[in-house]
């Protein structure tokens, strides 16, 4: 493998989005593992996992996880990363029970949200809980919604209370609404970013592909997906998830990038052996 390989992660439905905005997002396990092996087939080593609860709701329910898990697992190999995203309807503690009751390969962590409230009390409880993490062999990904929240994680990490030795985060660039993504805003980023933090981005809206092209190109990992954009660069509905991954699997191809398998990634971020 060459020196910088790329980690193509898909996201391909989020917290948010239905059929209403657009038909090929998937919501149920049997629906997602279908498009976790397109996905796979087309480029991607990791699945971001969201699940949904019987009307169609954020969920971060275990038991709906472990369904969806499998049905993953049995339709193709791929690094699955469930999310833990409050959105608004949980807490911390449920946050933390999806790592206990799953102990994934790779999870996601918003360390904004298991920190609230700010408390002593709470920031002990947090610290506890990460180390617990790292010792059950789950690798997780910090996500980063701005230099403020990087930097909070750097301090973090430099008085010992992130465990990980070279933590993984993601940077999210954009939102739902109000702000567009741009190829340039991950370059404010990299002067902060310690060495050896491995870290990738994902875009909100049509300029997805540009920014996390920008991100390969500089040293990161990329991930897209229907959670975060629908169109492709013209703004031109993509068919499905599998159409993005397999349209930025080109491009690295073409720029001359490698790209990892999911034996790959499970190497290179250390990850355990799924169970």
């Amino acid at each position: 493998m060459s020196t910088h390989a790329v980690s193509i992660t898909v996201a391909p439905n989020g917290a948010r989005r239905g059929k209403a905005e657009h038909g090929a997002i998937p919501l149920l396990p049997a629906e997602i593992a279908a498009e976790a092996r397109l996905c796979q087939a087309a480029g991607a080593a990791i699945l971001h996992l969201h699940v949904r609860d019987d009307s169609g709701g954020h969920s971060l329910d275990v038991g709906r996880y472990a369904e969806a898990v499998a049905a993953v697992r049995a339709a193709c190999d791929i690094v699955i990363q469930p999310t833990t995203e409050r959105v608004g309807r949980f807490a911390p503690a449920d946050m933390m029970a999806v790592q206990r009751g799953l102990q994934p390969e790779m999870i996601t962590f918003n360390l904004n949200e298991l920190i609230d409230p700010q408390t002593e009390a709470q920031n002990a409880l947090v610290r506890d809980f990460l180390a617990e993490t790292a010792a059950a062999g789950t690798v997780p990904q910090y996500i980063v919604y701005s230099l403020d929240q990087l930097h909070e994680l750097v301090r973090w990490w430099e008085a010992g209370w992130v465990p990980q030795r070279e933590p993984v985060i993601l940077i999210v660039l954009g939102r739902y609404a109000g702000t567009t993504s741009h190829p340039t805003d991950i370059l404010a980023y990299l002067p902060h970013i310690p060495v050896r933090w491995r870290w990738g981005v994902c875009a909100f809206g049509a300029p997805e592909l540009a920014c996390v092209t920008q991100a390969a190109l500089a040293g990161g990992h990329c991930r897209v997906g229907f959670e975060n954009n629908l169109t492709d660069a013209h703004g031109m509905p993509l068919k499905d998830n599998a159409d993005q991954v397999g349209r930025l699997s080109g491009v690295l191809d073409t720029l001359g990038l490698e790209r990892m398998s999911a034996a790959d990634v499970r190497l290179h971020f250390g990850l355990k052996t799924p169970a």
